[in-house]
């Protein structure tokens, strides 16, 4: 990926941060394990990071899950955004991948990640067990 291509994704990160950040609307993150043990950085921003995401499971728009690795018949994948709401026809998956992000809106592809994230809700973890995860996490890192 060049440099361009980086400057725009975090670009779009932090731009979607800032929105989440409003608290307009309540949203559900589920996050794979290995997501949260790779390490981008040092080991301090590896705990600031598991810290903000403490933080933010702590406000009561926003649920955190983990999916464990030990869960059978779960595979991890490249990031997803589901975006759905009120009107169906809307809604819109956001597949990122290391080759670029693409936007999915087609009925039949929005069926196949519905049923997807349904079997990533099923193998993850509750919210107290992923918050107690997650902290379990920031203090061993």
């Amino acid at each position: 990926m060049d440099e361009e291509q980086q400057n725009l994704r975090v670009e779009f990160r932090l731009r979607r941060q800032e929105v989440l950040g409003r608290g307009d609307f309540a949203y559900e993150v589920v996050i794979h394990e290995a997501a949260l043990r790779i390490r981008k950085a040092d080991r301090g921003v590896a705990r600031r990071q598991l810290q903000h995401l403490l933080e933010q499971s702590e406000r009561p728009q926003v649920t955190v899950r983990v999916v464990p690795f030990d869960r059978d018949g779960f595979t991890s994948s490249s990031p997803i955004l589901l975006l759905d709401g009120p009107v169906p026809q809307l809604d819109t998956v956001l597949r990122d991948a290391p080759h670029g992000g693409a936007f999915l809106d087609a009925e039949a592809q929005l069926a196949t990640y519905r049923r997807w994230i349904v079997e990533v809700q099923k193998a993850a973890f509750g919210v107290v067990e992923s918050r107690d995860f997650i902290h379990d996490l920031a203090r061993q890192t």
